[in-house]
């Protein structure tokens, strides 16, 4: 798995987890799903996702999305 399926599998698995927790605990778990979608935005405009920072530091394929 390349770093972009990395990533984009961690954010989707993330926002999911997060809108299951804010059905069944709090609905504050939101705020997690808008960080996720906020930093998923910046990302595409910026080319930066610290996610896929340190996947590259641990060693996985780069892909075409983050170099």
């Amino acid at each position: 798995m390349n770093i972009d399926r990395a990533v984009f599998a961690f954010a989707g698995t993330v926002i999911l987890l997060s809108l299951v927790l804010s059905q069944v605990h709090s609905v504050y778990w939101l705020i997690l799903t808008a960080f996720v979608g906020l930093n998923m935005l910046q990302a595409a405009f910026t080319g930066f996702c610290p996610l896929a920072k340190i996947l590259k530091a641990a060693g996985s394929k780069p892909g075409q999305a983050f170099e």
